[in-house]
């Protein structure tokens, strides 16, 4: 599925749309905060360009909007925290030559 984003400056966040049965079916809004990505996908990356973030992690943090969706289908926003991420931390880190962090 395409990412659907937007940058929420008075948030601080990203706030997007899932849709867990297929594009004719419910849209889901989900956010995740700067802070969640920073720790959760290793990004320093801030403001609009955390758009790209999500983009391209977006296999990764659908899925979990989608179980939460699937728990609880009446919550109006889908807030991800740190500890959803959970399985993505666990797993080993992609390098990309722009994340490089000088020592």
């Amino acid at each position: 599925m395409n990412f659907e984003g937007i940058y929420c400056f008075d948030i601080a966040s990203v706030r997007f749309a899932v849709y867990p049965d297929g594009p004719q079916g419910a849209r889901v809004v989900a956010q995740i905060s700067e802070d969640t990505l920073h720790d959760g996908f290793g990004t320093r990356e801030v403001g609009h360009r955390l758009l790209d973030v999500c983009r391209n992690n977006f296999h990764a943090i659908e899925p979990v909007v989608i179980a939460h969706y699937r728990t609880n289908a009446r919550q109006s926003v889908i807030t991800l925290t740190l500890d959803d991420l959970a399985a993505h931390r666990s797993a080993p880190a992609a390098t990309h030559q722009n994340d490089a962090v000088a020592a």
